[in-house]
Formats: C-alpha cells, sequence, structure tokens
C-alpha cells in the first residue's frame, strides 16, 4: 500500500486547553480517559513525582539544613525522600547518630515532609546495607553451620571433650559416624616434602593442618609458580582442597609425575578473588575440586594468570592432595561461598553433576549416622558409649557470618539481623523504625510512609534457630543425617548429596524472601508503612530475585549512568512487578561514581531512556545529599551519586527535567506492560537474573517469570498464559536445565493442555531429595507424555490438548507458527530501544534514539487499526497527531525522525477533538529561521562573589571558559542574557520558535515578561507562539553551568583563597574546563510549508 495522508493535518494541543485533573494513588493502576492523561502529561500532576535518595552523611547534619532541603525538593517536583544514614568516610559530625539529638533530626525531617508535601521514607537501619545495628547480638546474627572433628576408637565409655569450633558458638547437633579409612591417605598425613620454584619462599606450612600459619608470595609478573609434592608413598587422588590465606584467583594446573614425566591431572579455575564476609561466610571458603584417579608418589601444582589485589600479594594456608573423595565445589553449594561481583549470570549457581562413586566404603551412610546431641554436656563434653569400629564425632552449632551494617558511624554498627527468622527481622525493625515511630507525634505520622531495603550485599547464611524442625517439615525427611556433606564428604551418594544441599539453597531462598522480606512487609504493614525493595544483591545475594521482591509492598530497581550495573537489575525488578501484580517499578536511578559535578540532565538521558525500556516506570534519583548549611559549597558529597541536591548549580532548573520524567512515568503507568514472552528461570537458587535461550528476537518483548507465579497465579486464556492483574504471555520459554520438581511440571502440564504453548527441553528429574525416587518417576512420567513427538533436525513440535510443546526451536521460528507479528518492526542495525504498554481504548510505545546521530525509521506498530498515531513529546508536554502513516497487513508503519538521543511517545488512539490547530501535512516538518538575533546581549552573573560585579556586554555570544576574563572562564552558577529584537510582521495561525543554537548545560527562558519553560537538552528550541508580538520584544535567557570550572580554580588557589569545599572529588588544578553559557546561534523560527 501507498504511503497515505492518514490525516490532512498537523496538530498541536494548546496546553491550557485540558482541565486539570488528579491521578490515582500510585499503587492502583490508571485507566483514566483520554482528556486526563494528557492533562496529566502535559501538566504534571502532584501526586506523579519523582523520589531521591536523601543521605544524611557522616553525621553532619542540621535542621535547618533538612527544612531547606524539602523545600528545594517540593519546588523541583521530588515528593518522595529515603533517609539514609550513611558514613562512608568514617567522620563523625555535630550530631552524632542514635543520639537524643539525632532522633529529634530524624523526626523533624518526618514533621517538616508533612508541612512541605514530601513523603518520607527511612532505610531500615544505620547504612545502606542491609539491616543491622548494634541490637543485634551474635545469637540473632546471620549464621552458619561450622563444626570440629574428633577422631575415636569406640567399644568403650567416652568421657571427651569436644573442641569449641569458634568463640562465638551455638551448638546445634553433635553426632558420629564411621570413619572413612582413606581421608588419611593424603599430603597432610602421608609424609611428604613440599618446595616451589620460587626459593626465598618457605612452603613447609603448607601441609601442617593450621589454617593460620600463612605462606606468602609476591607476585612474579608473567612467571609460574609451581609447587611440588613428593610423598613417601603414592597416592590414588580423588581430591585437591586449596585454602587461600589472601585474596587472589589464578589458573591452576595439577601435574602427576610418572615416571620422570609430568602428567596432567586437572586444570581448573582457582576463584577467591573476596574472601570477605558478605561472600565468604565460611572465613577463607576452602576451595575443593574432585580430580580423576592418578596413582603417583610426586605431583606438582602450577599456578598461572594470577589477580591479586593491589598491595596484599597472594598466599596459601593449606594445600591437601587427597584419596578421599569430595563433593565438588561444597563450600559453594552451602553458600559459604558465593560469586565474587556484582554481576552474578543466571547460571552461576547451576552447579554440574560429579560422576557417581561406585565404592560405598568411600561414603557416610546416612542410616548409620548417630545423633549425640542429648550425651554433650553444657561445657562441651561428651558421654558417648561408642560401638566398637573407628568413629568421626562432628560437634556442628552456628557462629556469625561476621557480616555487620554498613558504611554506617561506629555507633550504629551492628550485626546483620538473621534472614531466616521473621520474628528476628521484627526484632530488627523494633530496634530502629520502631524507636523512630515511638518519637514522631501522631499528628506528623502520615508523612512517615516508606521503609527501605536497598540491594543486599551481606552473603548469605545457611541456618538458623531449630531449623532443622523447619526443614523436616517443607521437605518431609530429616536434614540431620545429611550435615556431615557440609565438611565436603558424599553423604549417602553423590546424587543424594547434591540434592540436599540444592534443598538447602532453596530452603535458604525462600526464607530470605518471605521471613525476612515477609517479616519487615509485616512489621511495617502494622504501623501503616510500606517496604520498598531493591529485589536482588550485589556481592553474595542468596535468594531468588522473584520470589524476594514478591513479598515486598514496593520494588526498584538500579542503574548506573556509566558502565553497566543495571543492565539486570532493573529487568529483574520490572519482571518480579509485572508477574506479582505490582503497577510500579521503581529504578534507583542515575548513581555513579566520580565526577563530581561533572553531570547534568542531558547526559542522563539516554540511560535514563534505557531503564524505561526495561520497565521502569518511576525514578528514584540518586543522590541528594543533605546540606546542613549554606556556607560550605557544593558542599557535603561522596565518592558516589549525581548531585541532585539545592547547592549544585543546575538544581533551581532541574524543575524542567524532572518534568520529563514524570511525563515518562505517567504514561508508563497506564494499563499493562505488552509482552510475548515469559522466560522460567527455573527453580535453582540463589538466582539474581533470568536465563534468555533461545534469545528473543528484535521486535518482541519478555518478562521472567518463576515457579512460585506458576503455580499460585498462572492460568491460560485464548491460547494465552493470563495473570489475574491482566498481563499476558504468548510462549513460556524453559530453561535449558533437565531438573524440574513435579508439582510444577503437573502444573506446566495442565496449562498447556488449556491451550499454552512451550518451549524448551524435557526435564528428566527432580532436582530435590524430598520424596525421593519416587519424584522423578512421577517428572519421568508426565515429561514422556508431554515430549512424546518426533523430533526432526533435533526440533520437536508435540499437539498437547489444546497447546503446543516445542522443542529445539528459535523463537523466531516459533513465532512464524504461531503467526505473531513483531510488536515493533524495525531493522536490527537501528539503535533503537522501545517498551509497549496498553489500555482497552489506548497503545502507547516509547521509543527511544540510543545513538548521538539524527536517524530516520519507518518501524511498523502492532496495534488494532482504527486507533490514529499521535506523538506525544514528554520533553515539552506537546501532543500532536502524526499526519502520515500507512496501514499494512500487521499494523501501522509510521516514518519518524529523532535527533540524537532524542524520545518520544507514539500513542495510538481514536480521533480526538482536542486535537485541534492544524499546522502541516508532514510528520516532521522542516523548520526555517525567520530572524536571527543580532543584537549584543547583556550577561549578568548572579553570583558576584566569583564573578563579574556588573553586567557584561557580549556583542558576540561565547563559551565562558574561553573568556580572557578569568571571573567569567572560571565561572560557575547562573547568569541572564537579555536583549531586544522586532519582529515586522506576525501571521496568523502560525507557530514561532525560539532556537538558541548550542547551550551549555541548562537555560530558562521569559519572552516579554512572560515565563516559556526550560531546555536542558538539545534541539534547544521553545514555542513562543503565546507571547511573541509584532514589534519590539524582550527577551531574557537565564542560563546556568556547571560546578567544575570554579572547582578546577579552587583547585589553583591555597585553602584560605577558595570559594568551593567539597568532602571528595577527583578534580586536579589542570582539569579540563566545561564549555559554559549560551553559544548559539539565537533565531527565530517557523514552520517550513
Amino acid at each position: 500500500m501507498k504511503l497515505q495522508k492518514g490525516l490532512n493535518y498537523y496538530l498541536v494541543v494548546v496546553l491550557t486547553a485540558l482541565l486539570t485533573s488528579s491521578c490515582n494513588d500510585k499503587n492502583q493502576t490508571s485507566n483514566q480517559n483520554y482528556q486526563q492523561i494528557a492533562s496529566a502529561f502535559i501538566n504534571p500532576t502532584e501526586d506523579n513525582t519523582v523520589w531521591c535518595y536523601w543521605y544524611w552523611i557522616n553525621d553532619d547534619i542540621s535542621k535547618e539544613g533538612i527544612t531547606k532541603d524539602l523545600e528545594a525538593m517540593k519546588k523541583a517536583g521530588i515528593g518522595g525522600a529515603l533517609i539514609g544514614n550513611i558514613n562512608p568516610a568514617r567522620k563523625d559530625g555535630k550530631v552524632p547518630m542514635l543520639s537524643e539529638d539525632w532522633w529529634s533530626h530524624m523526626v523533624h525531617a518526618v514533621e517538616e515532609g508533612k508541612r512541605i508535601g514530601v513523603d518520607i521514607g527511612v532505610f531500615n537501619c544505620p547504612g545502606w546495607s542491609q539491616s543491622g545495628g548494634p541490637w543485634v547480638d551474635s545469637k540473632k546474627a546471620m549464621r552458619y553451620l561450622t563444626f570440629s572433628e574428633t577422631k575415636v576408637i569406640g567399644g568403650k565409655l567416652l568421657n571427651i571433650a569436644l573442641q569449641k569450633p569458634k568463640p562465638k558458638f551455638q551448638d546445634t547437633h553433635t553426632f558420629a559416624f564411621k570413619t572413612i579409612a582413606i581421608e588419611e591417605k593424603n599430603t597432610k598425613h602421608i609424609p611428604t616434602k613440599i618446595t616451589a620454584n620460587w626459593q626465598d619462599v618457605n612452603v613447609t606450612a603448607l601441609n601442617d593442618g593450621d589454617k593460620k600459619n600463612d605462606t606468602s608470595f609476591e607476585l612474579q609478573k608473567g612467571e609460574t609458580l609451581a609447587i611440588n609434592f613428593q610423598l613417601s608413598e603414592p597416592i590414588t587422588t580423588r581430591s585437591i582442597t586449596v585454602i587461600p590465606s589472601r585474596a587472589f584467583k589464578c589458573r591452576m594446573n595439577l601435574f602427576a609425575v610418572v615416571e620422570g614425566r609430568e602428567e596432567l591431572v586437572r586444570e581448573f579455575e582457582f576463584d577467591r578473588f573476596r574472601i570477605t564476609p558478605n561472600v565468604a561466610s565460611i572465613e577463607t571458603a576452602d576451595f575443593a575440586t574432585i580430580l580423576p584417579e592418578t596413582t603417583a608418589k610426586q605431583f606438582v601444582l602450577k599456578c598461572t594468570n594470577f589477580r591479586t589485589h593491589r598491595k596484599t600479594g597472594f598466599g596459601f594456608a593449606e594445600i591437601t592432595i587427597s584419596e578421599a573423595p569430595v563433593l565438588n565445589k561444597y563450600i559453594e553449594k552451602q553458600l559459604g561461598k558465593m560469586h565474587s561481583t556484582p554481576k552474578p549470570q543466571w547460571d552461576t549457581y547451576i552447579f554440574g553433576m560429579q560422576e557417581a562413586l561406585r565404592d560405598k566404603s568411600l561414603v557416610v551412610n546416612p542410616d548409620e549416622v548417630i545423633d549425640l546431641s542429648d550425651k554433650l554436656d553444657e561445657n562441651g563434653v561428651l558421654n558417648w558409649d561408642a560401638p566398637e569400629g573407628n568413629w568421626t564425632i562432628m560437634r556442628m552449632g552456628m557462629t556469625p557470618t561476621g557480616t555487620k551494617n554498613a558504611p554506617a558511624a561506629p555507633q550504629g554498627v551492628g550485626y546483620e539481623i538473621d534472614k531466616m527468622s521473621s520474628a528476628l527481622a521484627e526484632y530488627h525493625f523494633d530496634n530502629f523504625i520502631g524507636e523512630l515511630l515511638k518519637r514522631i507525634p501522631e499528628e506528623s505520622k502520615s508523612a512517615f510512609k516508606y521503609v527501605v531495603a536497598d540491594s543486599y550485599e551481606q552473603g548469605s547464611q545457611n541456618w538458623t534457630d531449630g531449623y532443622e524442625v523447619k526443614f523436616k517439615e517443607k521437605y518431609g525427611y530429616d536434614p540431620v543425617p545429611f550435615l556431615p556433606v557440609l565438611s565436603g564428604r558424599i553423604v549417602g551418594s553423590v546424587e543424594q548429596s547434591e540434592r540436599f544441599l540444592w534443598d538447602l539453597r532453596r530452603a535458604i531462598a525462600d526464607d530470605v524472601a518471605y521471613e525476612y522480606v515477609g517479616g519487615l512487609k509485616k512489621a511495617s504493614n502494622k504501623h501503616n508503612l510500606k517496604t520498598w525493595l531493591e529485589n536482588y544483591g550485589h556481592w553474595g545475594f542468596p535468594g531468588e530475585f522473584m520470589m524476594y521482591g514478591g513479598q515486598s509492598d514496593l520494588i526498584s530497581g538500579e542503574f548506573w549512568n556509566e558502565g553497566t550495573l543495571g543492565n539486570i537489575e532493573c529487568k529483574a525488578s520490572s519482571s518480579t512487578a509485572h508477574t506479582y501484580g505490582k503497577p510500579i517499578t521503581s529504578a534507583e536511578a542515575f548513581t555513579s561514581s566520580r565526577k563530581a559535578y561533572l553531570r547534568h540532565p542531558a547526559m542522563l538521558k539516554k540511560r535514563g531512556d534505557w531503564s524505561l525500556t526495561e520497565g521502569v516506570n518511576h525514578f528514584v534519583l540518586h543522590l541528594y545529599i543533605q546540606q546542613p548549611d549554606d556556607n560550605r559549597k557544593p558542599g557535603m558529597n561522596a565518592w558516589f551519586g549525581t548531585e541532585f541536591n539545592r547547592h549544585n548549580t543546575w538544581f533551581n532548573q532541574a524543575d524542567t527535567y524532572f518534568d520529563y520524567l514524570r511525563r515518562c512515568q505517567h504514561l508508563l503507568q497506564q494499563g499493562k506492560y505488552v509482552a510475548d514472552v515469559c522466560y522460567f528461570i527455573g527453580e535453582d537458587a540463589p538466582i539474581m537474573t533470568g536465563g534468555r535461550v533461545p534469545e528473543i528476537p528484535k521486535g518482541y518483548s519478555y518478562d521472567y517469570i518463576n515457579a512460585e507465579v506458576i503455580l499460585n497465579r498462572l492460568s491460560v486464556k485464548d491460547g494465552r498464559f493470563v495473570l489475574p492483574d491482566g498481563m499476558s504471555y504468548k510462549v513460556m520459554v524453559l530453561p535449558p536445565f533437565k531438573t524440574m520438581r513435579p508439582e510444577l511440571l503437573k502444573k506446566i502440564e495442565e496449562l498447556v493442555q488449556q491451550g499454552g504453548v512451550i518451549l524448551g527441553q524435557k526435564p528428566e528429574k527432580s532436582p530435590s531429595l524430598q520424596n525421593y525416587p519416587e519424584s522423578d518417576e512421577i517428572v519421568k512420567t508426565i515429561a514422556n507424555k508431554m515430549w512424546s513427538g518426533t523430533y526432526n533436525q533435533g526440533k520437536m513440535d508435540k499437539a498437547f490438548g489444546k497447546g503446543k510443546v516445542l522443542d529445539g526451536y528459535e523463537l523466531s521460528e516459533v513465532f512464524e507458527k504461531l503467526k505473531l507479528a513483531e510488536d515493533v518492526n524495525v531493522s536490527d542495525d537501528a539503535p533503537v530501544l522501545w517498551t509497549h504498554r496498553a489500555t482497552p481504548e489506548k497503545d502507547i510505545y516509547f521509543i527511544t534514539n540510543q545513538s548521538d546521530e539524527t536517524i530516520e525509521l519507518s518501524p511498523v506498530f502492532r496495534v488494532r487499526k482504527d486507533l490514529k498515531p499521535q506523538l506525544w513529546d514528554a520533553v515539552s508536554g506537546e501532543i500532536r497527531a502524526l499526519p502520515e502513516f500507512e496501514i499494512t497487513k500487521t499494523g501501522v508503519k509510521i516514518p519518524l525522525q529523532l535527533k540524537a538521543a532524542q524520545s518520544w511517545f507514539i500513542v495510538f488512539a481514536r480521533d480526538n477533538k482536542l486535537l485541534e490547530k492544524p499546522i502541516s501535512t508532514e510528520n516532521f516538518p522542516a523548520f526555517e529561521t525567520i530572524s536571527e538575533l543580532k543584537n549584543p546581549f547583556s550577561v549578568d552573573f548572579s553570583n558576584k562573589e566569583i564573578g563579574p560585579k556588573e553586567p557584561i556586554v557580549f556583542n558576540t555570544l561565547e563559551d565562558w571558559s574561553t573568556s580572557e576574563n578569568e571571573q567569567i572562564k572560571y565561572y560557575s552558577g547562573t547568569a541572564t542574557y537579555t536583549t531586544t529584537f522586532t519582529i515586522d510582521k506576525l501571521p496568523k495561525n502560525k507557530a514561532f520558535y525560539l532556537n538558541l543554537g548550542k547551550l551549555s548545560v541548562m537555560a530558562k527562558v521569559k519572552l516579554n515578561g512572560k515565563d516559556l519553560g526550560g531546555l536542558w537538552i538539545a534541539p534547544y528550541r521553545l514555542n513562543i507562539s503565546e507571547a511573541l508580538k509584532k514589534g519590539e520584544n524582550q527577551l531574557e535567557i537565564e542560563v546556568v553551568n556547571l560546578w567544575r570550572n570554579q572547582l578546577i580554580k579552587d583547585k589553583q588557589r591555597s585553602e584560605n583563597e577558595k570559594y568551593t569545599w567539597l568532602v571528595i572529588d577527583d578534580i586536579k588544578p589542570k582539569s579540563k574546563l566545561q564549555p559554559s553559557g549560551l553559544l548559539g546561534p539565537v533565531s527565530i523560527e517557523m514552520i517550513k510549508h
């Protein structure tokens, strides 16, 4: 079909033509009529605001500053402030945290929030992570199971003192099992000479059995460290255990020396680069891996490709090569060592199955584990009439992981609260948030609304008080006989040991969600507070991100300005919100590192737009730092965060940028997110993001979905998987795993029979020890029915009930089979991202140009053909029709143009009478200059302390940073440009625009005394039709630049000459000056016909 003029006019909405309207509460999805939605888009309403993290740094706070901060927030359009008491510099301010003075400041913030109209939230503990404080002692802390071992000969009455494993220790179980004979056939017990090729290091301590003895090395770049083990007799290897004394990682190759030749036994990656408590609760996190059976008297361990921390070198405490088998990576599998970067992948905690052991003498028989707990007295003395034989006795109990809340003032630091007990979560709430509630007057409590839990950064625990009872209730079997597996031993079989640890990891994830998050929510809701939670973690997240977030009232992601942090977090949060029926997905937005006072809104736009396409529809700005006074400017800061605070030069113009964010939020909170695919994340835990195998083709959207939602919330209607809140998906993709619990597979079978379409491989067994081995038979029976189709070249298409089971296909092939067109059809190389929301009356698409170039494209949108396309510009608030479009077989094709970093909302709705004032027949008509302003500008620099005292005349516009006048060259702040110009002719029914040309970095414009708004991103063009008049016009442009130039100047001055003050910065005297001011050319334009 030819491109046609679908409408013969080009339309602009007069901003004042619409009545104002009120929006629903943020937690209610809005289905407002067109007029209400348009009105609230043009003029963002009071209940649609951005929020901010409001950090009170280093106890340096004041009540006067708190009031001024809140007033500035309100004026800028910030409607919520989440208070975090943060102490990154460990410097005590004038108001010590937890003092009565400090509590009075907290109460003052709530009272002023109510008066001014800014809702208050509070982080649930001192610091940003996670939930702890001085009220948490070692018996309420996060804890893990540790143990001591004693080997005895039975056949007699024993009365022996068992070693206490740790100073802070709570006994849980004492038990005995038959000693595995070959456990002492290793380099620790057999006389072994150890040497190393780096001759200046004594390595003899590597097999002395004492972890405290450190064998340290200084890194020799490019060289291989070779450690030689010469035993007095041969052994047949089955495992190697490496215990580091310092954090490092490297590649290791173990060789056996056979008849003088080195034969490779195994190559493996050794990674203990982080062994801090939040990722390595079990001390230095022993590294253990299996080895193929190899017999020799001499072994050589070669280490290469080292990565160490600066100035620390690296080192070992113990290295043991043994005949005894070990459960591969048993420390990781019990969550004693977590992933050591902030970005675990979807399969990070998927552990491959090791080969089964045929020799039963090498394993602990769970049926022969004897519980001796009642025979251990309070002094740790065991009284036991031991049967004949050799026995290993384990005294097991809990010890704190050592993690503490941070970064907080010293007086606010304590152990992290137990994350597997709702009672202790509520205890923690009472001792911090509860203390604040006691002090807030009843009439002010309504302003205190949110309890905040930031991203989880405190690692795991693996036990809590009385957990064996709860575990047995959950899984139907006693965990105690399987606890020897925590030492690395095989219990029962490799299969049983793996399944027990799978159950333990899954139980921990469930409890972190329901006991910790659920406990905080329960405590908060009692006081009419809501939890606001980031549902993922960095540095050791032990949960399942979807279940974890699902238990909170509100959910948030996070993204950083630079780098990739956020690339999994935002989608993790929006998927959880969509599948758990939560209409708002917040984001901790524009987090950053270093580059003090270098960022401004135009720099933030592409990344912010990116987050919207990930499902974010509410911004929480990172960061507003409390400014206690006006004498220190820019004032309190930290190494992190974009400077959203009242002392920043551009903050008094930030409302124009925040209005953009608010308009985006408003439209993306309408209706429901449109997605075609739900990717099932699997049942394994921990997990912080889902996998996409196969990857979704461009033009389609997806969510992740978890087992809990599938089991409890998912049904099928009209061939789509549907949720009670209205979300739906055409295809469910299963992860490439071989395991699935029978209850879940039964539910998926029902969904497919009802008409659902699934894509994925056939599960073979349950991952759990629950009801084993019967559970495996159930899985096999159901799977054999569902995947019974014929495979052709690795692909299967099986009709099952009203639905389909597909395997081996790419998603593009699946969509072709289902005749499902792309939601947005654009070329693969187009640098655009998009997202789609739908209501019964409208389809709302957001599309963003992520490049720095102007692009033209003609996407096809999969929408009803009776809806007409409109362009909603969130920068200006303008709404206009798109007269050029083409009806195609699959939707509506629209020619679009996007400038660098530009974005549009494309809204499909029925014709609306509000669209009036015909201007053009083109979607993107060109502008023509009708007058270029040549008159001089008078420039008044508002800060007379650092700028010129009197206005300066600029005959031509210039960059301040190139001026020969140092007061201008290094000036930071606001300057007002004024000039006059004359318009001889003013045609009727035409729209006129002011184009500022180039600008750094923001401006607000007045024409003939009328405020016309602000400009913060190119093109710097404003509609001036309502203010422009025939004859002489008076133009006033208020321009603001960055703090950076004045900060650079002050780096060249002595301390007593400096105007500026910061806590921390990375600025040098010769740092690059930033372009500043109005650069032009300034012109009057109209649409070209």
